[in-house]
């Protein structure tokens, strides 16, 4: 204290260095729990030393690049999960990777977005991306390597609305049919532009396909 009862100089300056110590260790909160009833506590499961989500919005061969990249680090350096984590974010046209038989079927998926049964010659009515025996860029077997696949709400609004007039039908009752219709372990995120970010927020690299 100074001669008129006030703390001196040195006083104040260690008042104010405790008070920032005490300021840069204070525990942020992140955006990874639950939030607005999103779960996306999974991103903080993204721990392994080499990671990268994949941007698939098309459907030429949508996991071509995603198991080329499992597979190159189990051959070169025999990792696999969780010392390699894949995220697989979809959007826009990549909808039908997400998509269980029956939907495919329901939505004649096949024929709206041109994908035709390599068994048949013709639009497919089912998941052609999910399994195929002795491969290992089918959804099924991508996920048993730890892949994450999501799907965009946004699009998934976007399709709701649009397939939902084509049919006139409640575009709930729509959305809601299509989310059932999810293969199991998809998950629904927010947006995938955020997503994207999150992800790469946590370490991951980045390819669009």
């Amino acid at each position: 204290m100074d001669s008129n009862g006030n703390p001196d100089r040195r006083t104040f300056l260690a008042t104010v260095g405790a008070a920032s110590a005490v300021g840069m260790i204070r525990p942020t909160v992140g955006p990874s729990a639950r939030a607005a009833g999103w779960d996306l506590s999974w991103l903080d499961g993204l721990k392994g030393k080499h990671k990268q989500v994949f941007d698939l919005q098309s459907l030429g061969m949508p996991l071509h690049a995603a198991s080329n990249y499992f597979q190159s680090f189990e051959d070169t350096f025999n990792l696999r999960h969780p010392a390699v984590n894949v995220v697989i974010g979809i959007a826009g046209k990549a909808f039908p990777v997400n998509a269980t038989d029956q939907l495919w079927a329901a939505w004649k998926l096949g024929e709206r977005y041109e994908v035709k049964d390599p068994d048949t010659g013709t639009w497919a009515v089912r998941n052609i991306f999910y399994d195929k025996p002795n491969a290992i860029d089918t959804v099924k077997s991508m996920q048993a390597h730890g892949a994450i696949f999501w799907m965009c709400n946004n699009a998934l609004n976007r399709l709701a609305r649009t397939w939902a007039e084509q049919v006139k039908r409640p575009v709930e009752e729509v959305r809601s049919e299509l989310i059932a219709g999810f293969n199991p372990g998809v998950i629904l995120v927010p947006a995938h532009t955020m997503l994207l970010g999150l992800c790469q927020e946590r370490g991951c690299s980045y390819q669009f396909v």
